[in-house]
């Protein structure tokens, strides 16, 4: 059984958040983790990268010289890739770098990540994420009173645009809601922060999948 404690706006203690041992994974998802992030990054490359084949590349076909008798090479065009200004060989073209990942795989993933995070103690609960202004000293003031310092994941358990505002401006400050939270932002944040009704839904996420054994 593990045990969250629940902090209220001051940092004080207000209660526990048990979460039993059957419902977090760390027997097995490693391999999923890794494939998940690679496709993650493979979906932020734009694949515009682009070069001409010695076809595109504009000239006309004539010989730059004719084939004998010069004691020069042979050459063909001076579209050949061999030449300055001539075409690329084997560059690279448009492309799109997205990985498929199965639907299981990826729901194994991210409970095997929020697993990890709350088995090595890195998950604090709020008893509630609002802010009165949309202004960064505000939630600087409440990072500082809950004790969480950047870099840091923020999880409500729905949109509030002046959280949003007011943290964007902090660097390694994420603010984002539990159904959106991926695996890649567990990953990359050694700390998370989740409201209530946040830590909910990701309760629920870490059920996705477990009744089929997956």
């Amino acid at each position: 059984m593990k045990t969250l404690k629940v902090l209220n706006a001051k940092g004080e203690s207000i209660g526990d958040l048990e979460i039993a041992d059957d419902m977090l994974v760390l027997d097995k998802g490693v391999q999923a983790v890794h494939d998940v992030v690679v496709a993650y990054h493979n979906r932020q490359r734009s694949g515009t990268a682009s070069t001409l084949r010695k076809g595109e590349v504009a000239g006309s076909n004539k010989k730059p010289w004719r084939q004998k008798g010069t004691g020069r090479a042979r050459a063909g065009l001076k579209q050949s890739p061999v030449w300055r200004g001539g075409g690329v060989a084997f560059g690279p073209h448009p492309r799109s770098y997205e990985t498929k990942i199965n639907k299981k795989v990826g729901q194994l993933a991210f409970r095997r990540a929020l697993s990890e995070k709350i088995a090595a103690g890195q998950v604090t609960v709020l008893d509630e994420l609002i802010i009165a202004e949309p202004k960064t000293k505000i939630f600087a003031g409440l990072m500082k009173a809950i004790a969480v310092k950047a870099p840091a994941l923020f999880v409500m358990g729905k949109p509030d645009a002046k959280v949003v505002t007011a943290a964007k401006n902090i660097p390694l400050v994420e603010v984002t809601t539990a159904d959106m939270v991926n695996v890649y932002q567990l990953l990359r944040y050694p700390v998370l922060v989740a409201d209530k009704a946040g830590i909910e839904k990701l309760k629920t996420r870490l059920q996705v999948g477990k009744e089929s054994g997956k």
